[in-house]
């Protein structure tokens, strides 16, 4: 017999896996379908940021500005292993806005948003401040003020993993081929991306959570002949050597009034974002181009006293932000909000399409989500999310520390910094990572990266890891450190490993 879902979710990026987790916890049976892995598009190339958006002010954009800060706070508590506060430095720049502006803008972002944790802003005087020396000599007062940093493509497996433990079944490298309607369910048709095989089955409402490809849903699988919905904006970013020792991060503005980021990275880097520019093409051929790379550059180094040369990037990515399309002249203007939409007959099935959002909104995206499935299939459960915390999340905003210094008592040949990454990874589940650990060579085959056979294996039992590209660049970004043959190294183990396993069950 065919599998009936009440919710088939198409697409596993962080609104996909966000509805999923939150309608699974109200008692409805969810499917979900991502044709690559998880948090492969959009979801993994953010500036990995949770803030509210502090440019969107001079848009007027204030019910998203309010809404994304108060979410700060709420998504720092439920997964405080992967979001933690950081603070950001704005250099006031003579030849832009004005202080003063800079300072009411600031006093706003302060007060419209729920802020318990998060401290307000200050003025800085950058002339005598350790946050003023890497910056040029012309640059003599700033204001400092609080964002949260996140590691989004975690957040993203995160919450499919917290929805699988709650019931839900989710389905990487699964594409989604075709979805009719028959009565009063959708009739959905699917291929195993590894194995080529085809499955129906049967919901009786489809959520295309399908991001830059929500479009391409509609028309291809659904045959639909809808007009373009969504705007798609280029975004790329740059990492080099880190640009300064302290533990702030800057936000620069341009003189195309455009902001960038200049964030501390991965301890020993420095992430540079983010470009804004349409995009025409497939997302999954997106690259950053020359001319993002020299604008990035050369806006970096209006500020900092070393100049950001091309030369010392030590990688760079780009993405497709799939914003809905609402007639804005620039890309650098098009609404971060988002659309939740309605299609079909008053008695036949319904699809909802997700247009736009943002990271740092997904959970009330998700409710907002939730409260259209219930006007479609009747209510089961309340909310429930804002006062949840995501797998692994269970301990104090204030605990990583005490947790991170708990690995290193109970396992003292882990040297600290690897103790430190597996908790801002895993968080209180890098207890189940480590069950079967009690002397190092437990930890078994040792890659690139501090990388060792135990963590890819939790990682391939529990996180829906297949390849080395899953494991090096989305539940970790350890790709930056690790060398290209001891990727092809731990991809062709991973492979082989995955075949024993797949004989052993059979």
């Amino acid at each position: 017999m065919e599998n009936e879902y009440d919710i088939f979710v198409i697409g596993g990026g962080i609104n996909g896996c966000g509805i999923a987790r939150d309608a699974v916890g109200r008692g409805y049976s969810v499917c979900l379908a991502e044709m690559n892995d998880l948090a492969s598009g959009t979801s993994s190339w953010s500036s990995k940021l949770i803030h509210g958006g502090f440019r969107y002010l001079e848009h007027y954009e204030f019910r998203l500005v309010s809404e994304s800060l108060s979410e700060r706070e709420v998504l720092m508590k439920s997964a405080p292993h992967i979001i933690w506060p950081m603070r950001f430095i704005l250099p006031h720049h003579k030849d832009m806005r004005p202080a003063w502006l800079l300072r009411l803008g600031l006093f706003i972002y302060d007060h419209i948003g729920k802020r318990k944790l998060l401290p307000g802003t200050t003025t800085v005087d950058l002339k005598t401040a350790e946050v003023g020396k890497p910056l040029k000599l012309i640059f003599s007062k700033g204001f400092e003020y609080s964002d949260c940093w996140v590691n989004d493509a975690r957040m993203v497996v995160l919450n499919a993993v917290d929805a699988a433990e709650r019931g839900a079944i989710i389905k990487t490298r699964t594409h989604c081929i075709s979805a009719r309607r028959e009565g009063d369910l959708w009739e959905i048709a699917t291929k195993d991306k590894n194995s080529g095989q085809v499955s129906t089955c049967k919901a009786k409402l489809i959520v295309n959570a399908a991001g830059p490809w929500v479009d391409k849903v509609l028309g291809e699988a659904m045959g639909s002949n809808n007009s373009k919905n969504v705007r798609l904006v280029q975004g790329s970013h740059i990492v080099v050597p880190k640009m300064h020792e302290h533990d702030r991060a800057y936000i620069f503005q341009n003189a195309d009034e455009r902001i960038i980021f200049a964030l501390p990275y991965e301890q020993d880097y420095t992430l540079i974002g983010t470009t804004d520019q349409d995009y025409d093409g497939d997302p999954k051929d997106v690259k950053i181009t020359p001319q993002e790379v020299t604008y990035l550059c050369d806006a970096a180094s209006e500020y900092f006293n070393n100049p950001v040369k091309a030369e010392s990037i030590v990688w760079s990515y780009s993405g497709v932000r799939p914003l809905y399309d609402d007639g804005a002249t620039e890309a650098q203007e098009a609404t971060r909000d988002y659309v939740l939409r309605e299609d079909g007959e008053a008695d036949g099935p319904k699809v909802i399409n997700i247009f736009g959002g943002k990271i740092t909104t997904y959970r009330k995206l998700a409710e907002s989500m939730l409260d259209k499935i219930e006007d479609v299939l009747g209510a089961k459960k309340p909310e429930w999310t804002a006062n949840s915390t995501l797998t692994g999340g269970d301990f104090a905003v204030d605990g990583f520390e005490k947790l991170v210094k708990e690995v290193c008592k109970k396992y003292p040949f882990v040297d600290p910094s690897l103790a430190w990454r597996w908790v801002r990874s895993y968080g209180t589940c890098v207890w189940k990572m480590l069950e079967q650990v009690e002397i190092e060579s437990d930890l078994g085959k040792q890659f690139g990266g501090s990388l060792t056979a135990c963590e890819i294996i939790y990682l391939m039992q529990n996180e829906w890891a297949q390849t080395a590209d899953d494991v090096v660049w989305r539940r970790s970004k350890l790709g930056i450190r690790i060398k290209q043959e001891e990727i092809a190294e731990l991809d062709e183990w991973m492979s082989n490993h995955s075949n024993r396993q797949t004989r052993a069950a059979e």
